[in-house]
């Protein structure tokens, strides 16, 4: 039968795990790739002889390759895409893709990072820019920074709709209050927005805990097509749609700061789960900085443009709010080593299965939820990545 009339196999995440996450001291990214990566193939119940797939970025000259002999595997079928924090949506994307095709048949999505640690022991500065050639030659004299690139977005949306400082805090101020029951979140202890907002400034309107914190970690996500789910060891939790967007990569080729990518890889990945924003009992989404919880929102239809700054007021994106956002406290909370898009893929399965002990997400029924979308984003609202996942 030709390939184009055969049914494409389902993809399902099986295998899951973080790495040691926070302050970690010792080990190298390699070993938190290789942690993760056990961990998650004993998560699964599954040899590590079944992966024919690797996907990873941000390490090595030549990643995934690197990664791949270091976890003493031979794939054949590799992604190395890197558009920054929205890179692991993307590669499931493509992962579910070339398993409903056959072009693989299990993929291990692998990342680790040791971006607190370096900074500590003098390896590495914090990154004033992302270089200066290219498009961004342009750009870089001016001293704009990544962080200056995503106030001066966050300042249009309060210009434009009349979003507050306090809304923002608000982000903040909720994420940690979901972090507070996460044992394996970096901040736990409770804030207030005067907490947000009387801190340090940043970048304007950004205070320090406007923006997410700096650790250790790493984590991996096993796919696999759907005849391994049999011989799993944890009940499969489906890949129902996905979609991605690259919007732009110097400010002045944004067409509106007040639109991110994720409006085009949400609307994607929706019309291809075959499901709406209003099914939706969880969202994991890139936080960076606050800024970025609120415009994803909005793009990705939880509420009208423009609307975000009071839909997450009132608790609305707590545990037990209307829509719990960043259950595990995220970025601004938990942890953030780096491209982080791959543990909002973590966190949502763990809901969908119902193991986030301390932080569990909980419907009106008391049963656990059935449908999450994590979207991820990338540089400075450049790329989106967006995948819907079902039990």
């Amino acid at each position: 039968m030709p390939r184009s009339q055969r049914h494409p196999r389902k993809a399902a995440v099986v295998g899951i795990s973080l790495s040691d996450c926070g302050r970690v001291d010792g080990p190298t990214p390699y070993a938190l790739h290789a942690q993760a990566a056990r961990r998650a193939l004993a998560d699964s119940g599954l040899g590590r002889d079944v992966v024919d797939g690797v996907a990873s970025a941000g390490l090595g000259t030549l990643a995934p390759a690197e990664v791949a002999e270091y976890l003493g595997l031979r794939p054949r079928w590799a992604d190395s895409t890197a558009v920054g924090g929205a890179t692991w949506e993307v590669m499931a994307g493509h992962a579910a893709d070339a398993i409903a095709a056959g072009h693989a048949n299990a993929v291990l999505l692998v990342y680790g990072s040791t971006a607190r640690a370096d900074i500590r022991a003098g390896r590495r500065t914090s990154d004033l820019s992302f270089g200066a050639r290219g498009p961004l030659q342009f750009e870089v004299p001016y001293g704009h920074t990544l962080i200056a690139k995503y106030a001066m977005a966050a300042r249009r949306h309060m210009h434009e709709y009349g979003t507050t400082a306090e809304q923002l805090a608000e982000v903040a101020v909720q994420a940690r209050a979901n972090a507070s029951g996460n044992p394996d979140a970096m901040f736990r202890d409770p804030i207030t927005v005067d907490d947000v907002l009387s801190g340090p400034v940043i970048a304007d309107p950004f205070t320090r805990l406007h923006c997410c914190v700096r650790s250790d970690g790493g984590c991996a996500v096993l796919l696999v097509a759907e005849e391994y789910v049999p011989d799993t060891a944890k009940a499969p939790v489906w890949v129902l749609g996905t979609g991605e967007h690259v919007s732009h990569t110097t400010m002045s080729e944004w067409d509106d700061f007040t639109v991110s990518p994720a409006s085009v890889s949400g609307r994607l990945a929706f019309e291809r789960a075959g499901v709406g924003p209003e099914d939706v009992d969880i969202a994991e989404v890139y936080d960076a900085f606050t800024y970025m919880t609120l415009v994803t929102l909005e793009d990705l239809g939880f509420c009208a443009k423009g609307e975000g700054g009071a839909f997450v007021e009132k608790g609305r994106l707590r545990l037990d709010g209307a829509l719990p956002v960043n259950t595990d406290g995220g970025g601004l909370s938990a942890c953030h080593p780096g491209m982080r898009g791959l543990f909002l893929l973590v966190e949502a399965v763990r809901q969908l299965r119902g193991e986030a002990a301390g932080h569990q997400v909980r419907r009106s029924d008391g049963s656990v939820p059935e449908l999450a979308v994590a979207s991820g984003t990338g540089g400075w609202f450049c790329s989106s990545g967006t995948v819907v996942l079902g039990r």
